[in-house]
């Protein structure tokens, strides 16, 4: 039998949590603030905690670092009706199996349940050091720039790895299109990590011409080049005890990748025109929009960097896979750009609303914030209309009806193709399948695969039928 504690100052949702796990496995002992379940830990010893993070005196995030302080090893299930970025990130840090908002989705939270149950969990002990630096907000603050917004299922897992790893030195990789956030993915990590209050120091690679990318990494010597008039420190010195953000590392060139591969394995770097080793320690988080996995086929990345860099991975999903953050992220940025633009801040219309959700947003979050700046910019009042929203801007293609294409596509085939139209259609519909899965993912075989429902293998196979 399981003993389950059961963390939460309303009556009702003990009761209902008592009713819903009603099993003769589960034996549940009930909390209604932070004294009683700290009491009724010690005493049972649970195998589970379900917590409420809205409490009287302690809130959840403080009960969940005394719990791991007595037993790091024990699940604690969060809940919640309400969960912010800093919340979710917070509790995942601390320690937390899973992060679940009210109301409850039924199947999934029995299964989160049961796989607590069944996991057994190693978690770092983490200190009550700093807990008041990111208070959880649910107001939207437009003051803070590093703010990752969005409140969609896609989003809240970047923020329940991002609490995860943060406070490890293990090396992250960043993957995502172009404008979806990753500079903001990796001051999150550094802000929530052990390093928080050393150097952030970010480069991006593609920026940069290579014959000076090196020496902006690993500094110089004086005289070490034509115009190395002084010695230079580089990015890797500047970020020691800190982080180094490195974006766009796709773009790096082999042999700078060869020397960054180095440095990652030695901790110490040479600057050019010099033969002294010196140490650094920096955590690396590095970025890129590109596919790596078919650069390194390509030969134009070292696959020995590639797993060195990528000991976790963090995608982050475009604006047109979480949809449901536009309102939260039109609003943020409303908030943000309407200062000084008169008293009251700038609204959209319904209309305009509905267009920027059904928008595809091919520059992503990036795009989004810069239509919504031109918008205000180009209002005469404080409503937007949707007219001002993509002036300038190509209207994206909307599909035809497919049942009017597939007509016209077996007009043309009927005659020369007759006996075997079952097969042609269903073969090009899975290859128009396979292509639109590979292009929205990027080329990424594997990620393709997942959305699809399918495996690796039958993806694989199905783009060498096709020579995709």
């Amino acid at each position: 039998m399981y003993n389950l504690l059961i963390v939460d100052d309303e009556l009702s949702v003990r009761y209902s949590f008592k009713k819903l796990l009603n099993s003769s496995k589960y034996n549940i002992t009930e909390a209604a603030n932070a004294t009683e379940a700290l009491n009724q830990f010690l005493l049972i010893k649970p195998h589970l905690v379900i917590l409420d993070i809205e409490m009287p005196g302690k809130d959840g995030i403080e009960v969940l670092q005394e719990l791991k302080k007595i037993s790091p090893n024990t699940p604690v299930i969060i809940i919640t009706a309400y969960g912010s970025g800093d919340r979710v990130i917070k509790a995942m840090k601390y320690g937390a199996f899973e992060y679940i908002e009210k109301p409850f989705d039924i199947p999934r939270l029995i299964s989160t349940v049961e796989e607590a149950l069944s996991t057994s969990i190693k978690i770092k002990d983490n200190t009550l050091e700093g807990l008041e630096r990111q208070k959880a907000k649910r107001q939207i603050n437009t003051a803070d720039e590093n703010a990752i917004i969005g409140e969609s299922a896609a989003i809240k897992e970047v923020f329940k790895l991002i609490g995860r790893v943060a406070a490890s030195d293990a090396s992250i990789l960043i993957v995502g299109e172009s404008g979806t956030g990753k500079e903001l993915v990796a001051k999150a990590i550094h802000r929530y990590s052990d390093r928080f209050n050393r150097p952030f120091i970010a480069i991006n690679c593609a920026a940069i011409p290579e014959t000076l990318l090196e020496s902006e990494l690993f500094g110089h010597e004086k005289g070490a080049f034509t115009g190395a008039d002084r010695l230079k420190t580089g990015k890797f010195e500047e970020a020691h005890t800190g982080t180094l953000f490195l974006d766009e590392i796709g773009d790096m060139s082999l042999p700078l990748q060869a020397k960054l591969l180095r440095v990652l394995q030695e901790g110490t770097l040479e600057r050019v025109g010099s033969s002294k080793s010196i140490k650094v320690d920096a955590r690396i988080v590095a970025a890129t929009n590109r596919n790596l996995e078919n650069d390194i086929i390509g030969k134009s990345f070292r696959e020995d960097l590639y797993y060195r860099l990528k000991v976790v991975t963090i995608s982050l999903p475009p604006l047109r896979m979480r949809t449901e953050d536009i309102p939260l992220l039109s609003s943020y940025f409303l908030k943000r750009y309407s200062s000084g633009k008169g008293e009251r801040e700038s609204e959209l219309s319904k209309e305009s609303l509905e267009r920027l959700i059904n928008y595809s947003w091919p520059g992503n979050i990036r795009e989004l914030e810069n239509v919504i700046k031109r918008a205000i910019l180009l209002s005469k009042g404080n409503i937007i209309t949707p007219e001002l929203l993509f002036e300038g801007v190509e209207k994206p293609v909307q599909p035809k009806n497919i049942n009017s294409r597939l007509a016209n596509y077996l007009d043309n085939k009927i005659e020369s193709q007759e006996g075997s139209i079952y097969q042609l259609v269903i073969d090009q519909m899975e290859q128009d399948l396979l292509q639109w899965a590979l292009q929205r993912t990027g080329g990424n075989r594997a990620q393709a695969a997942k959305i699809l429902g399918i495996s690796r293998v039958m993806i694989h196979e199905r783009i060498e039928k096709f020579k995709l």
